[in-house]
């Protein structure tokens, strides 16, 4: 794996990765910056949550659920002092599908959280990482 950040102006940075992609990484006024991006813990948190949901969707795809949509909200605390690692994070998934059995949704996201997701397993080591999910089932005109 392979990334590279190039500095733009002030606190402005552009982050590359080795697939191709790049993301616009800048602070807040306050620190320098123009508010053009994202700040680069952001990134971690959604990181943390890319790498969850990609577990949860397809270890439940595995499992021949019928899932249709599944979007996850993070809610984290940091540290006071400095370094200001994440001290608390709280996972939220809501997974929406056809006829979703509660117990492998949360099979899914207990083995994303204790075997698969190497990102929520690295934070976890500075960070009480806590999960919930809720299952949506879609209408009848979805």
């Amino acid at each position: 794996m392979h990334a590279s950040i190039k500095w733009v102006d002030n606190v402005m940075f552009i982050g590359h990765s080795g697939s191709g992609h790049s993301v616009m990484i800048d602070g807040p006024p306050s620190a320098g910056g123009n508010n053009g991006g994202v700040r680069p813990m952001e990134l971690v948190l959604m990181g943390l949550g890319a790498c969850a949901s990609f577990d949860v969707v397809s270890i439940l795809k595995k499992s021949r659920q019928d899932v249709t949509a599944c979007r996850t909200e993070l809610e984290a605390e940091r540290a006071e002092e400095i370094p200001q690692v994440f001290t608390r994070i709280h996972i939220h998934f809501i997974v929406t599908g056809h006829g979703l059995k509660h117990k492998q949704v949360e099979r899914a996201v207990t083995l994303s959280a204790e075997k698969y997701c190497s990102a929520s397993i690295m934070i976890g080591k500075t960070a009480d990482i806590t999960h919930d999910f809720e299952i949506i089932e879609p209408s009848a005109s979805s």
